[in-house]
């Protein structure tokens, strides 16, 4: 069984304002953030707010490809008119969703550097750089499950599920 960690509510917009910090003083400026469905869905609101920026979504987490990849091809086609784009998550863990969405997002045609990534906490041993991150973990040292504000009201037996998916990170 995994050790589940609480990220409290305080952790949680520290961890937002911190990213808003280095978005405003970066020389790269997003025109939309990109909330990831369904983890960054809630950090993508709040750094909304924080920054100003406006929000869009993309619903990842239902591995329904198909439904994400219309909302990625328009996405990819906006940076082709020029708009830059910040995808947000909570967490870059293994990497395996920023490498897919990385990859989705080449392959219908968006522009080179139009697109980065921001989240809340950065594994650094993922297989995927991003941009912006709150804090940084090592999954070799830390195997912590951490569950968000958001996430407090599930089930432990789908906190559980959730951890086993890829039992590597919690092992």
């Amino acid at each position: 069984m995994p050790i589940f960690t609480p990220i409290p509510q305080e952790q949680f917009v520290a961890h937002v304002l911190a990213l808003a910090d280095q978005i405003g003083v970066d020389s790269w400026a997003p025109s939309y953030l990109i909330g990831i469905g369904r983890g960054g869905l809630v950090p993508a609101t709040f750094l909304s707010h924080a920054t100003g920026l406006p929000m869009l979504s993309v619903d990842y987490s239902s591995q329904v490809e198909e439904f994400a990849e219309g909302a990625l091809a328009r996405l990819a086609a906006r940076t082709q008119g020029g708009d830059k784009l910040l995808f947000v998550d909570d967490i870059n863990d293994t990497g395996g969703t920023i490498g897919r969405l990385r990859t989705i997002l080449a392959e219908q045609g968006a522009v080179a550097g139009s697109i980065r990534f921001a989240t809340l906490i950065d594994n650094v041993r993922s297989a995927q750089r991003v941009e912006y991150h709150a804090e940084t973990i090592d999954r070799a040292i830390t195997k912590d499950w951490f569950v968000f504000p958001w996430e407090a009201v599930a089930p432990q037996s789908k906190l559980a599920d959730d951890a086993a998916a890829v039992p590597e990170r919690t092992a």
